[in-house]
């Protein structure tokens, strides 16, 4: 990607982005906006106030005209426009998504990059092969019956047992409302009880994770991990009251904090890391500073073995043009357009449709329809081939890069890609938001530095240097990289760790409820 900065000092005149030869639009970067009458070096005029990371019509359209962003059509002129003026969401009409069945397969798979070879990180080994870059006591719940008495257990285990336990780092209870009133047997109650039990096996639990169930729901706890002993699962309904419950919760997870204390790092190489790649709160910039960013580093992973996921459908079916003929072979590009077309019914069952998104605060930060959205999201894939496709909450079986399937609501995605074992999570944001995950650790990237000298405690790498022309794409892809690296050994907090700042996982159940 090529970004075209017009300005002559960044620090004082009007600065522009035009990310393609082929725009017609550009975006305003000065953060309170340009005001009517505001002159670029290019001799451009604007014919009223522009906010930061809006759009602004480099030539005149008359209706019907193409309005053009990456070098690609975001939409048609609603009506004429004259040059110099704010492309609102209004004046511009939505295109029609791509036509999955007319879409080329594994045309445009690019060579092998050379390796990136010599980088390690210190991480706890597991005796399946995975690695976890926290060591963490992890409870499962099979019923949302149970999470009153378990959240309750949880604060006394942590207050009473984990500071015996230095080498622990957390308790995390994987609660979640499934489990009773559920069409069990329905075909996708596949996909929230396949979470669920990728969840209990995540890697940063060290194969030590205890079962709460209640005893009458449908969702029984051998189900979850159906290798686990009956040693590993208590229910309540077994119980001589609420006293013995949580004695019986903490005589188990004692048992299990004796092990996981008994973990220590090892150097392992970077090839066993899974990073999830997601943005939340985006903008205009997304697609400009970070996205672009995480995807050079994407590529970084990939290069040193690891396996990257990408996901968020709505986010990514308007661009399937650009990723399709990136598979590796069609096998995978039609996995790819299976997940696409299950979504597409999906959506059309619940009376919606992809123009759902972007979120009124997408389109306050200069992003005017999904497929706008699309194109600045899959810049996050970097470049290299797509080696599998993953329906919701499934496990990777290749290194590389891998289309995640999930919905692109911010906690379902991080909730489903954690079912697919990552164990680093790489968040961009332009609007800002202070999510974060307990059971991995989740780096913030800003799109803005805006952003980031405002929530100086919350964002952890600022991305947002690229647009002031501070820091080239290349530079802030190593950056993250190396940061990546740091975190998953321990040696460094993501903000949302410091402060504890943990949402809560939420599964995607498309399944009917009884």
């Amino acid at each position: 990607m090529s970004l075209h900065i017009n300005q002559i000092n960044q620090s004082e005149k009007p600065l522009y982005i035009k990310v393609n030869e082929k725009d017609n639009v550009a975006t305003v970067v000065n953060s309170k906006g340009l005001s009517k009458g505001t002159v670029f070096p290019s001799g451009l005029e604007l014919k009223e106030y522009i906010p930061q990371g809006h759009k602004v019509s480099l030539k005149k359209f008359k209706k019907g005209d193409k309005i053009v962003r990456y070098g690609e059509i975001i939409g048609f002129a609603s009506s004429p426009i004259s040059q110099g003026t704010w492309v609102k969401e209004s004046y511009v009409t939505l295109p029609s998504p791509p036509i999955l069945e007319k879409l080329p397969l594994a045309t445009k798979v690019s060579a092998p990059l050379p390796p990136v070879e010599g980088y390690t990180f210190e991480g706890y080994k597991n005796t399946n092969g995975s690695v976890g870059t926290k060591n963490i006591l992890g409870i499962a719940t099979s019923v949302q019956c149970v999470v009153g008495v378990l959240d309750y257990a949880v604060k006394k285990i942590k207050t009473e047992l984990l500071p015996s336990y230095p080498n622990v780092d957390d308790v995390v209870a994987l609660t979640h409302n499934y489990g009773c009133g559920v069409a069990i047997n329905a075909p996708d109650a596949a996909i929230p009880i396949r979470t669920l039990r990728n969840l209990s096996t995540h890697p940063n639990f060290g194969g030590e994770v205890l079962v709460v169930g209640l005893g009458c729901e449908k969702l029984l706890p051998e189900r979850l991990n159906p290798q686990e002993g009956s040693e590993n699962i208590t229910r309540l309904q077994d119980q001589a009251g609420f006293k013995q419950m949580i004695a019986t919760i903490m005589e188990m997870a004692e048992e299990k904090l004796i092990k996981l204390n008994s973990r220590t790092r090892v150097t392992c190489p970077v090839s066993d890391l899974t990073v999830g790649l997601q943005c939340g709160g985006s903008d205009a910039f997304s697609g400009v500073t970070a996205n672009p960013a995480v995807g050079y580093a994407a590529d970084l992973l990939v290069r040193a073995g690891a396996t990257v996921l990408f996901s968020e459908v709505t986010e990514v079916r308007d661009a399937m043009h650009l990723l399709t003929p990136r598979t590796i072979n069609e096998e995978v590009g039609q996995s790819l357009i299976k997940e696409m077309k299950w979504y597409d019914q999906y959506l059309k069952r619940g009376e919606a449709d992809r123009s759902a998104n972007p979120s009124p605060g997408n389109k306050k930060g200069g992003l005017v329809n999904v497929v706008e959205k699309a194109l600045g999201s899959i810049a996050k894939a970097g470049t290299t081939p797509i080696v599998e496709v993953l329906s919701p909450g499934e496990k990777p079986t290749k290194k590389g890069l891998i289309y995640a399937a999930t919905p692109a609501s911010d906690f379902v995605c991080g909730t489903l890609q954690l079912a697919s074992g990552m164990n680093m999570h790489i968040f961009t944001t332009g609007r800002g938001t202070p999510y974060g995950l307990a059971m991995a650790p989740v780096v913030k990237v800003s799109t803005r530095s805006s952003l980031t000298e405002q929530w100086h405690d919350l964002i952890d790498l600022d991305a947002g240097r690229i647009a002031q022309g501070e820091a080239t794409i290349e530079e802030v892809g190593w950056e993250l990289f190396h940061l990546i690296i740091e975190i998953a050994s321990g040696n460094k907090k993501t903000w949302s760790d410091y402060w504890g700042l943990h949402n809560d996982l939420c599964l995607f159940n498309p399944a009917p409820l009884t």
